[in-house]
């Protein structure tokens, strides 16, 4: 029998623990599964996967839902758990979220009888998450680099979400910034907060910087431009696959490309399982 005001926290990262952790605080019932690896998240209650969908009223999915289109995103569980016609079974006629759930919904054909949502593709979820992603982003810079960011000639590729937020971020801390975008908007943007801008297009044409962070999820730091990064240059990619480096040719010019996928999840998983939170409910309440 279902529970009123009761929530299914299933596989995920810290993310979820946070999550599962959060929602408790606020009084709502909370079952897991998959996370038996974790720390013991006060308020909860660890079940059965058929369990756990039986008496919640919604069902959380993590952020990425699967890594391979094969199995749930879970490595806190102590068995894998197959995205399969039982898994989807099990969620039929329920109400479930996930993050990035494309893959997740071609496993099985009773996903077409599963109230399903995506809250990763929201704007309140993808700007709330640009901070945390930032933040990492500056952290895994200072940490690789072992020197300060005052002065630095930094390249920030792509004008997004986490491009604006990651660029202002390193220019408050006194790098000089310069972030390549498409628009005319944003080069007028950008050099109104004191960046410099560039056409993401044209990057080749200048590449004297020591540290360049790309979110755009496309090959655009091509072999042309890799070759005339300085000696010592390193390049950090939050962007998805295939991410924004050309691999092969950063491999051949000793350039360090450092993949920093899910940031929020590694750096800040708090913040990161409240926005999830927050995202859900009003997703709940627009229903």
């Amino acid at each position: 029998m279902t529970d009123q005001n009761s929530f299914g926290v299933l596989g995920g990262d810290q993310r979820q623990v946070a999550l599962a952790e959060a929602l408790a605080a606020d009084g709502a019932t909370v079952y897991t599964h998959g996370l038996e690896r974790a720390e013991p998240i006060p308020g909860t209650k660890a079940v059965g996967l058929e369990e756990l969908a039986g008496k919640s009223s919604v069902v959380l999915l993590p952020m990425p839902a699967t890594t391979d289109g094969k199995r749930l995103n879970a490595p806190f569980a102590t068995r894998e758990i197959p995205l399969d016609d039982t898994f989807a079974g099990y969620l039929v006629h329920k109400t479930v979220y996930g993050g990035m759930m494309g893959r997740v919904t071609k496993t099985s054909a009773l996903w077409d009888e599963v109230e399903w949502d995506d809250y990763s593709i929201r704007d309140e979820f993808a700007i709330r998450n640009a901070v945390p992603t930032a933040e990492g982003a500056v952290e895994i810079a200072l940490r690789e680099s072992r020197d300060v960011l005052l002065g630095k000639k930094v390249l920030v590729v792509g004008y997004g979400r986490i491009g604006k937020v990651l660029s202002r971020m390193l220019h408050s801390l006194g790098a000089q910034v310069t972030v390549s975008a498409r628009r005319e908007r944003d080069f007028a943007w950008i050099h109104t907060l004191g960046m410099r801008a560039v056409c993401t297009g044209n990057l080749a044409d200048c590449a004297d910087f020591s540290l360049v962070f790309n979110t755009v999820p496309a090959v655009v730091l091509t072999s042309r431009f890799l070759a005339k990064l300085p000696r010592g240059a390193k390049i950090i990619d939050l962007a998805s696959a295939p991410g924004g480096a050309d691999l092969e040719a950063a491999s051949r010019l000793g350039i360090p490309v450092i993949q920093a996928l899910s940031l929020p999840g590694k750096t800040a998983p708090v913040e990161a399982g409240r926005i999830i939170r927050d995202t859900v409910y009003h997703m709940l309440e627009e229903e």
